[in-house]
């Protein structure tokens, strides 16, 4: 029977509790927790005027709108950060930190997925609901808040959700523009003891994973609460 300081799995969580290793993941966590919250907010603001404004029907906007949606689509995360990080940069002679350029690039990315779900949502409303409240005399905006809104807002929250789980998680290509957030120290952990815990990176690589599906887990049940209260 193996002791436990021979036990290679015993052996590889014990690197987590050396110095402040565990404490540096919460914190490299912290910071792709920050980048996402302000990458989210900003894009469901962004977004949010963006979908009403693709409801407009107006060609020219329908054109632009869909160059820009299907360029954030077509084009990989990794890549539009590259280009946000070090174009920009040597193109113009912007200087951006690794944070800012991420918050950036996700929220130019945000801000085409989100505008793409309002305008879905807004869209899904039948027509018969507008000319319902035209009927019995409301107003367009008392058509919208009271009509409108809450059927777009059930439809339009878990789908929401959804995207800024997919944010959380992208997050962690942030690494190659050089933020210090939890992927890249828990790679710098697993380096420094490559050679007295080889498998540190099984503790390491499984705590990482719990911190995100933790997180993705709350938002998911946050969700489902904030669904069920819009759907009374």
């Amino acid at each position: 029977m193996l002791s436990s300081a021979s036990n290679p799995v015993v052996q590889a969580f014990s690197v987590l509790f050396m110095g402040k290793n565990f404490l540096r993941l919460l914190g490299g966590l912290g910071v792709t927790i920050e980048i996402a919250l302000i990458s989210v907010f900003l894009s469901l603001i962004f977004g949010t005027i963006l979908g009403m404004i693709m409801t407009i029907k107006s060609r020219a906007i329908k054109i632009i709108t869909k160059i820009y949606l299907e360029f954030m689509r077509i084009m990989p995360q990794m890549v539009l950060l590259f280009i946000a990080y070090f174009g920009l940069t040597r193109t113009f002679g912007i200087k951006l930190s690794g944070e800012a350029a991420s918050i950036l690039v996700f929220t130019l990315w945000g801000t085409a997925e989100m505008g793409d779900l309002v305008r879905g949502s807004l869209a899904s409303v039948p027509r018969h609901q507008y000319e319902s409240g035209m009927a019995i005399g409301l107003t367009s905006r008392q058509i919208f808040c009271f009509i409108i809104l809450p059927q777009t807002l059930q439809h339009l929250i878990p789908l929401a959700m959804n995207l800024i789980t997919r944010m959380i998680k992208t997050t962690s290509l942030v690494v190659f523009v050089g933020v210090i957030e939890v992927v890249k120290v828990g790679q710098q952990i697993i380096e420094a003891n490559r050679l007295t815990i080889p498998t540190a990176s099984i503790a390491v690589y499984a705590v990482i994973f719990f911190m995100y599906f933790i997180v993705c887990y709350a938002l998911s049940f946050v969700a489902g609460i904030i669904e069920k209260r819009e759907a009374r």
